[in-house]
């Protein structure tokens, strides 16, 4: 296992092309650490240079205590697992789990019994003598890790590798590499746009966009604190429902006022009191609401608005649904209530909206948020490092789970 670091890394290709844009990062040593953001927001790439399957423009990478930007893939001491599997199709799986310790000149005895530990591990101990083309793509992905395994490598990478699997089978797989890692404890790194993976298995979750780190934190810090509005957008399925308005005094406190006629109006908590006075723009700002801070009308909550919205479709989930709104002004929104209300589509309702869990935000698509923690703040404005309070968080969790 070993510590992985990225230092001002930057990738830029033909035409003058920023895919990664001063990168700084470090992965601590046993760390489960996800990065995540939309397609082609350089995660992948990210990755890949980690590997040493790109080359670096600028910047260092450490694996260890050793700079590797100028060393071969095979020397770097990590397995990388694909989307793809990759495996050889004209090779069983015992032959596809040993074929990289075959080309290490591993004694055939350790090599025997490499795969069949990783095989005892996975569970795929019965499947050791079937072919790719009879196993399940489930069953393919476990091979895939396997091989990965084998090697006893300092840090494990993984490109999507649940994306080529039903829904089921990826949640399984989140479990099966969850279990993995907490077994393994080696140093690993995690490429998805699935937030759901993100969410369930980093330590850390990396949120990426246009090359740039946008915040580094664990996953409800994240979730709960977003540093901007693209991070609370991105990050909640439903996404964070989003409101244009301004602020007004009310009493000692302040108040949202959406635009527009019959716009909604929210009491804000008097913890927001400060910021919003130290605002230098008085100008228009962004509210956003989760879909599960809104409730049914007879939700009891300390500080809450009610509000009238127009239900548009409902889409039932079991032991709750989703609810498609408007507000009176014409803005969309989106509520996760208990299916146990009813409610029905096109018709007007009145809801509860938590006004405890709203965020406000700077308007513009990376608008900052305006009550943003000063640890959100310093994490996107500065280099993360091992000594940056979220590495020091993880290993303060790590050594009290020891």
């Amino acid at each position: 296992m070993a510590q992985v670091t990225l230092n001002n890394v930057r990738k830029t290709f033909p035409g003058n092309v920023d895919a990664v844009r001063d990168f700084n990062l470090a992965i601590d040593d046993g760390e489960f650490l996800v990065l995540v953001g939309p397609s082609g927001c350089g995660k992948s790439t990210t990755l890949r240079m980690i590997a040493g399957l790109e080359e670096v423009t600028s910047g260092t990478i450490t694996i260890g205590d050793r700079i590797v930007n100028d060393t071969h893939p095979k020397d770097r001491d990590i397995a990388m697992v694909f989307q793809n599997y990759a495996l050889y199709p004209h090779m069983n799986v015992y032959k596809n789990m040993a074929f990289a310790l075959r080309l290490r000149k591993i004694p055939r005895a350790d090599i025997d019994r490499k795969v069949h530990r990783a095989a005892e591990i996975l569970g795929i101990e019965n499947l050791l003598h079937r072919k790719p083309k009879a196993l399940s793509g489930g069953q393919r992905q476990r091979v895939a890790v396997g091989r990965a395994i084998v090697r006893d490598p300092k840090a494990f990478l993984f490109d999507e590798p649940l994306s080529n699997l039903d829904a089921k089978l990826r949640v399984e797989m989140r479990a099966e590499l969850k279990r993995l890692h907490m077994k393994l404890k080696t140093t690993t790194v995690y490429v998805t746009h699935d937030q759901e993976e993100a969410m369930t298995l980093g330590d850390r979750v990396v949120v990426m966009n246009q090359g740039s780190i946008q915040q580094i934190g664990s996953p409800l810090e994240v979730y709960r604190t977003p540093r901007n509005r693209f991070v609370a957008g991105f990050l909640g399925t439903p996404p964070m429902n989003f409101l244009n308005g301004r602020i007004e005094k009310s009493g000692p406190n302040f108040a949202f006022m959406e635009n527009g006629n019959g716009g909604i109006k929210i009491p804000l908590p008097s913890k927001l009191n400060e910021s919003l006075s130290q605002r230098k723009s008085k100008g228009e700002i962004t509210l956003g609401i989760r879909p599960e801070a809104i409730h049914p009308h007879n939700a009891k909550l300390p500080n809450a608005a009610e509000v009238k919205l127009k239900i548009t479709v409902i889409e039932p989930l079991g032991d709750r649904m989703d609810v498609y709104l408007e507000s009176l002004a014409g803005i969309p929104m989106v509520a996760r209530i208990p299916s146990t209300n009813e409610i029905l589509p096109n018709s007007e309702s009145r809801f509860i909206v938590d006004a405890e869990q709203v965020h406000l935000f700077e308007t513009g698509d990376d608008g900052t948020r305006i009550d943003a923690e000063s640890l959100c703040t310093t994490q996107a404005s500065q280099p993360d490092s091992a000594d940056s309070p979220s590495s020091k968080s993880f290993k303060n969790a790590r050594a009290d789970a020891n």
